[in-house]
């Protein structure tokens, strides 16, 4: 065996050996836990691995090379042509490599089936070459010889690295300049060790030039990624710590304190807003105009996350604030409406109820701007859904007129606010909870305390939908309207007999 016959043989094989030994440690770590992507992570996989195939070839070759037999002579033109194909192979997922950087998702597909081309035609040629001898053959003594047309073979080769060039000169910009060198690294390295291969004859620098700026490349891809990620990581944590903070702030917002009138003994009152981020857009409020009228408001703003809160807090204020200087409730909402209509930019809106209680008489005056229907019981029914006459919503048109309309609440009267994130819950199999169901758990805790039944609403909804994703923030309010007095219905009955 004449492949230790020589110094220059001896270091060629050290060559090939050692680029195999780096190619499966390079796999091995890739296997570990790490901060890169797994898709990057299954690519370098795939690309050290085939540069460990090009190297053990390239080291049969070597090894076998001028030993006899008739099997040494399948295994050699084995070797040459998988060394051969995969040395185009890593062409090709290099291209892909920096397509994927450089294109735009839509042209990928397109270009992706151009670079196959290359390979076809290596593969082509090989097999022609194989049969025929014509760029390369192994004579008599299975000694390989390359003929005055094996430079057609690299043609392939040729054109992905034009392509690669192109791109990468073209498109510069889509390189971060910290991974830059590294691409331009794999496309100069092996023809800088070809043009060594011709001053140092017969040392055969390739393999492990390969092998080295692979490395490198991968080196400087992962270390960008790993401090993306790392950069990733906290610009999250300061989004997630900022959120948190909004969500403090907009849960101070909201009235938050039950009983909210502890000096008060006829109203039970309870709210719950739960948001389907971290954020929401829905919200109640509850206030007190005067010792005897009690404010309420439901309210869905459009959209969800921040843009939503911060629009909620500003409707909030709008409406308590127009409320609070006793105007009726429709009167609120024009007002209001005009308000925001002056100023809204991002073309936002909010549905609304706004109702205003008489504590002393339970008439309750309320105006619906296209929100749900209040759902309302009667001290000798059950809950029932009063389906009142909807006006636009709030934030649509600046000249928007509201209709007010008046019921009367008898003593323990309760009455049940919501928005559509109640009746909309949707379970993993995209059915709605709807208002049916929300009318069974109403009806089913109708005599408990207001806090009791919006639990018991919660818990209804939550054995609907399950593991399925909250879409929509949850809101309810329950109001029991408690006087034991005369109501406002009797006190009109009264005042028409006595006449």
């Amino acid at each position: 065996m004449n492949f230790v016959e020589t110094p220059v043989e001896m270091v060629n094989i050290f060559f090939s050996s050692a680029g195999v030994g780096i190619c499966f440690v390079a796999i091995a770590a890739l296997r570990a836990g790490t901060k890169i992507r797994a898709d990057v992570r299954r690519y370098f996989r795939v690309f050290f691995a085939t540069i460990a195939v090009y190297s053990v070839c390239h080291l049969a070759r070597q090894v076998m090379d001028s030993m006899p037999g008739s099997g040494v002579r399948i295994a050699l033109h084995t070797a040459i042509f998988l060394e051969l194909a995969t040395l185009v192979e890593l062409g090709h997922l290099y291209a892909l490599l920096t397509l994927s950087i450089a294109m735009p998702e839509r042209l990928r597909g397109f270009w992706g089936k151009i670079l196959i081309v290359p390979l076809i035609v290596e593969l082509v040629l090989l097999g022609h070459s194989q049969a025929t001898g014509f760029c390369y053959y192994f004579d008599a003594l299975n000694h390989y010889h390359r003929t005055e047309w094996f430079f057609i073979l690299n043609l392939p080769n040729l054109v992905l690295l034009i392509f690669d060039t192109v791109l990468l000169v073209r498109h510069k910009e889509k390189f971060n300049r910290y991974i830059r060198p590294a691409f331009w690294n794999f496309i100069i390295s092996p023809v800088a060790a070809i043009v060594l291969q011709l001053v140092f004859r017969n040392i055969e620098l390739i393999n492990i030039v390969m092998v080295a700026s692979a490395l490198f490349m991968f080196y400087k891809i992962s270390s960008y990624l790993a401090n993306k990620y790392e950069e990733e990581q906290k610009e999250n944590a300061r989004i997630e710590s900022e959120l948190s903070m909004a969500a403090s702030i907009q849960e101070s917002m909201l009235p938050h304190i039950f009983p909210p009138f502890r000096e008060r003994d006829d109203l039970d009152l309870f709210a719950s807003m739960t948001p389907a981020k971290e954020v929401g857009g829905d919200f109640y409020d509850f206030f007190l105009i005067d010792h005897d009228h009690l404010g309420l408001v439901m309210a869905d703003v459009s959209g969800k996350g921040v843009p939503a809160s911060l629009f909620m807090m500003a409707v909030k204020i709008l409406l308590q604030n127009q409320a609070m200087m006793s105007l009726s409730p429709a009167e609120t909402l024009e007002r209001a409406n005009r308000q925001i209509c002056a100023g809204n930019k991002e073309e936002m809106f909010v549905t609304v109820w706004i109702g205003v209680l008489d504590l002393n008489t339970g008439r309750l005056v309320a105006a619906n701007a296209g929100h749900e229907f209040p759902i309302i019981r009667q001290p000798d029914g059950d809950f029932e859904i009063l389906k009142d006459k909807h006006g636009l919503v709030v934030g649509a048109m600046e000249s928007s007129k509201y209709t007010e309309y008046e019921v009367y609440l008898k003593p323990h009267a309760k009455i049940f606010l919501y928005t559509d994130g109640v009746p909309e819950a949707t379970n993993a199999k995209n059915e709605l909870f709807g208002m049916d169901r929300l009318l069974t758990a109403l009806r089913a805790s109708q005599d408990a305390r207001a806090r009791d039944i919006l639990g018991a609403v919660n818990n209804a909804v939550s054995d609907f939908v399950k593991d399925a994703p909250q879409f929509d923030d949850l809101t309810m309010m329950c109001v029991e309207f408690a006087y034991e007095g005369e109501s406002a219905e009797a006190e009109l009955a009264s005042a028409i007999s006595e006449k």
